[in-house]
Order: C-alpha cells, then sequence, then structure tokens
C-alpha cells in the first residue's frame, strides 16, 4: 500500500468529495488523458476500492462503500492544522464535540505516518479550547445532514424555530453551512418564498432530506461569508441606535466585537455616523460602550428602550466611580481594589516569563 501512487491518492481523494465524476472532469483535475483515467481506476478497484462506472455521454464514476483505506497523506502544515481544528471544535458549539473531537485525535495520529504522530501529539496534549458560555449548541446530525444536502444539491424540509418562537416547516435549496461568533448558520434559498433565507442552525430540527435534486442558484454576493456579513449589516431588528461620531471609520469599524456589526457611514476624515441594530437593547449597549472610548459622540435616533437602557446603566456607573479618583486607590468600592489587586499579580507573573 505504501508504493501507491500520488495520482492515485488524488483519484482517491476526488472520488471522495463528491458522489460522481465524469471522466472527463477527472482527467482535467488530474492533468491525465480519460484513457489514463480508466487505467487508475482499475487499479483501485484492483486494491479492493469499489469504483463503479457507467459509459456513454452521461457517463461517470462513483466510490461505493469500502472497507480498506490507505495511510493519511497529509504534510506538517495539513496535520497540525487538522489538530487544532479538531482542538477547536471541541469548544465551539456543536453539541458533545469535545469527547468525540479527542477520540478523533487519537484515531488520526494512528493513521498518520510515523514521521507526523509526535506534532500531532503535541498539540493534542498542549491545547485545549475553553467553552464559550452562553453559545447555542447545535444538533452534530443537524448539521452532518444538512452539510449532505448542501453538497449533493438536495432539497432539505426542516422545522424552524423564528425569532417570535413561531415553528414552520420550511423546504429550501441548501447552499452554505456558516460559522459565525460560535454560531452556526444554514444559507438557503427558499423556493417558497422566492428569496435567499439565514437560518440559525441551533433553531433548527426534524431534518428530512427531500432526496430531490435542484440546479445551484447564482448567490447575489461574492460569496457566501459576504452575504452572511452583509445581510447582519443591512437587517432591522426590533431594537436600534444611530451616532453620530467624532472618529475616524476605519477606527469605530474595528471596535466593533460579537455577532452586533454597524453600519458605518464617513462623514469626513475624522468623524462618521454609525448605525446598529439587535434584538436586545443589552447587545447595543456594549457596542455603544466601546465607541464612547474612542471619542465624543450624540446620539441622533435610539428605540426607547435602547435609550432608556443606556441611560440607566450609564448613572450607575457614573454613580459607582464618580468618587473614585484613581485606579490605585483605596476607596468604598471593594471592586475596584479587587481588580487592581489583580492587575499587579498579572504584572508579578508577566515580569517572570
Amino acid at each position: 500500500m505504501s508504493e501507491l501512487p500520488g495520482r492515485l491518492f488524488r483519484l482517491l481523494s476526488l472520488l471522495q468529495s463528491r458522489p460522481e465524476w465524469s471522466g472527463r472532469e477527472l482527467a482535467e483535475r488530474l492533468s491525465v488523458t480519460e484513457r489514463t483515467v480508466r487505467r487508475d481506476v482499475d487499479r483501485l478497484r484492483g486494491l479492493d476500492y469499489p469504483v463503479t462506472g457507467t459509459t456513454g455521454t452521461a457517463g461517470g464514476y462513483r466510490l461505493g462503500p469500502g472497507t480498506r483505506l490507505p495511510p493519511l497523506q497529509l504534510d506538517d502544515d495539513e496535520a497540525i492544522a487538522v489538530a487544532l481544528g479538531l482542538v477547536s471544535a471541541a469548544g465551539g458549539g456543536v453539541t458533545g464535540m469535545a469527547e468525540s473531537s479527542m477520540s478523533a485525535l487519537a484515531k488520526l495520529e494512528q493513521v498518520l505516518p510515523a514521521r507526523l504522530r509526535p506534532q500531532l501529539a503535541a498539540v493534542g496534549s498542549a491545547a485545549e479550547a475553553v467553552p464559550r458560555p452562553g453559545v447555542p449548541q447545535v444538533d452534530p446530525g443537524v448539521l452532518a445532514v444538512l452539510a449532505r444536502c448542501c453538497r449533493n444539491h438536495e432539497l432539505v424540509a426542516f422545522d424552524y424555530h423564528g425569532r417570535p418562537r413561531a415553528t414552520t416547516r420550511r423546504r429550501v435549496e441548501p447552499h452554505q453551512l456558516l460559522t459565525l461568533a460560535w454560531r452556526w448558520y444554514l444559507l438557503a434559498f427558499d423556493p417558497e418564498r422566492d428569496d435567499w433565507r439565514i437560518f440559525r442552525a441551533d433553531r433548527i430540527d426534524a431534518v428530512t432530506p427531500v432526496l430531490h435534486r435542484f440546479t445551484p442558484r447564482v448567490l447575489p454576493a461574492a460569496d457566501a461569508p459576504s452575504y452572511l456579513v452583509e445581510s447582519f449589516l443591512s437587517a432591522q431588528y426590533r431594537h436600534s441606535v444611530r451616532l453620530a461620531v467624532e472618529a475616524p471609520a476605519s477606527a469605530v469599524t474595528s471596535a466593533f466585537e460579537g455577532v452586533v456589526r454597524g453600519v458605518v457611514e464617513p462623514t469626513g476624515r475624522s468623524s462618521c455616523v454609525v448605525r446598529f441594530s439587535a434584538d436586545t437593547p443589552a447587545m447595543l449597549l456594549t457596542q455603544v460602550a466601546a465607541i464612547a472610548v474612542l471619542g465624543p459622540f450624540v446620539v441622533v435616533q435610539a428605540t426607547a428602550e435602547t435609550a432608556a437602557l443606556i441611560a440607566r446603566v450609564g448613572g450607575q456607573l457614573a454613580g459607582s466611580f464618580g468618587s473614585v479618583g484613581s485606579v490605585g486607590s483605596v476607596g468604598s468600592v471593594g471592586s475596584v481594589a479587587l481588580g487592581h489587586d489583580q492587575a499587579d499579580a498579572e504584572g508579578e507573573h508577566a515580569d517572570r516569563q
């Protein structure tokens, strides 16, 4: 098995990446003739890989289920990337991924060439992802079905629990799964609404492949990630705030945090207007606080609940910190002194490094 040529590994990888390939497509990918592809397919069959093929203009090759696998061929960077990806997945928003990721990492080490095993073992033992609290968990089975339907261009049906908490049965053309800020999203075209839609994966259940193929549509954006971000930027949620900020637009954009993004409109070299929109006023509060650090601003518009929350929290902060002369002073606010002690401890630890 170790003498299997690199071209056969590439051919096998292609056959595993999608359900069916034509001989012409495989020949173009491998930079060989279709006759060479037929010979290589015969060699794979001789190694007990169940490659089926049909003749004619619509003919193609398909890899059936098999039992024998060659050694996993990864270079150094690819092996480290896979290991770090598994470690990161353990702290993500997919149910049960911590144990599954570590189990997969152990199995991966067994099938890698001996040269790469020490590096993989080092990553597995030295790296660990800390789960982020409050992240909605997604059923890995749901992601698996959605991913398969995206790859095979198959219609998929599911129950969706929307923001108003009304459950609807949807039947869509899945395009791509995307992850942003620890959350998973499905980008799909909804024929019933004749438009593209973005679904949060943690609100999807009762997933059923329809087993009906569709022709992929052209996405109205450069790529799926761009479409997702642009959709968040243009979305109008229940709560919003609009600020005129005395700071460059580039500085404001770099201050954005979390899943809430703002629409920034430059009004000068050192000024801009920014709009935030979110489901809750609390989500907007952190963004307004980040803008306040950059420079003076004026509230142009805000929904009533958002304005009330920010004003109330601002008053509480001013009242709590107004009597403190400096971070180092010991006053009546115990949390300030505690924060100072913690900073000293961190500084001492840093000096020892």
